[in-house]
């Protein structure tokens, strides 16, 4: 297959690198905030370490076990999402001729074949992100057995390891999820570049602009940050 390279060329790798230096300092940023002004998904740690800690003197334990199965259950949605989108953009990719058929009356700065192009890190993100997804729901399941294996009596010098245990790989698991659920919203982001290389450069960044307010100063962080009472 023919990908025809114009004048812009440059201007597309440009804004292509643009988009994966954003994608991996903008995670790298989240997950290793200032210490003065900490993200949400670092301020989510501590909760869910006190989740554990409550989980232990807990009785009965269904809501516990609920709620770790809704966290299982969303990753498994997000897979079956980014597996589809993905099967959606591999089509769209093995039918450039189609697309082209398709595109020639939209007004895109591509043409068919540079369409199917485009497409391409619009793939790579939601593979990314399916293995991410997989990977949390894995952690996930992981989790629950450690719960399972927490003593039912507090004062089991087990009890709170144990819950120790499962705080950390449920802190991890969240971490794989973040991880995905960014992949998506560039994913998205790389979705301008049908518009063209300022497109993918607009999309990139907004993007980043959208996920760190939501992590540093949206109104939940302010929220989260309201420990004591």
């Amino acid at each position: 297959m023919d990908f025809p390279l114009g004048p812009l060329a440059p201007l597309d790798a440009m804004a292509l690198g643009v988009l994966l230096t954003l994608w991996l300092l903008s995670g790298w940023l989240i997950e290793h905030p200032p210490q003065g002004h900490l993200s949400v998904s670092h301020l989510m740690q501590d909760y869910r370490r006190d989740w554990m800690r409550t989980f232990v003197t807990r009785q009965p334990r269904i809501f516990d076990a609920t709620l770790i199965d809704s966290l299982r259950q969303s990753t498994a949605f997000f897979a079956s999402a980014s597996m589809i989108a993905i099967g959606g953009g591999v089509a769209l990719i093995g039918n450039a001729r189609t697309v082209e058929t398709l595109t020639a009356d939209l007004p895109l700065a591509s043409g068919g074949q540079e369409v199917a192009l485009h497409m391409l890190p619009v793939i790579g993100l939601l593979g990314n992100a399916l293995l991410k997804f997989i990977w949390a729901h894995r952690l996930f399941g992981y989790c629950s057995i450690l719960m399972a294996a927490v003593p039912n009596e507090p004062t089991d010098p087990l009890a709170f390891h144990r819950a120790g245990q499962a705080a950390e790989i449920n802190i991890s698991a969240a971490k794989s999820f973040n991880r995905g659920l960014r992949s998506i919203y560039f994913a998205l982001a790389a979705l301008g570049w049908l518009l063209g290389p300022l497109g993918l450069l607009a999309g990139a960044l907004l993007s980043t602009s959208v996920l760190l307010r939501r992590e540093f100063a949206s109104a939940s962080r302010r929220v989260f940050l309201m420990r004591e009472p």
